[in-house]
């Protein structure tokens, strides 16, 4: 997941994922220029967080309703 320690609906989605047991990693785009242009080339915005799944999607700015349904849970 791409995102940022300010921003509200990255540490809700990681908080979702923790809940959820889900083994993600934080790619911080505020400590990393290069992570920043990851994520907008990913995503084609600047919006965070992007969430990129093992099969190569991803959701931005998702709500807990999206990622739960991407996972199927």
């Amino acid at each position: 997941m791409y995102g940022a320690d300010w921003c509200r609906d990255c540490r809700r989605t990681e908080a979702l994922l923790n809940e959820l047991g889900v083994d993600w990693t934080k790619v911080d785009i505020e400590a990393s220029a290069e992570a920043a242009a990851e994520a907008q080339s990913i995503s084609g915005r600047t919006n965070i967080p992007v969430v990129v799944f093992p099969d190569g999607s991803h959701l931005v700015e998702p709500s807990d309703a999206d990622v739960k349904a991407k996972l199927g849970v």
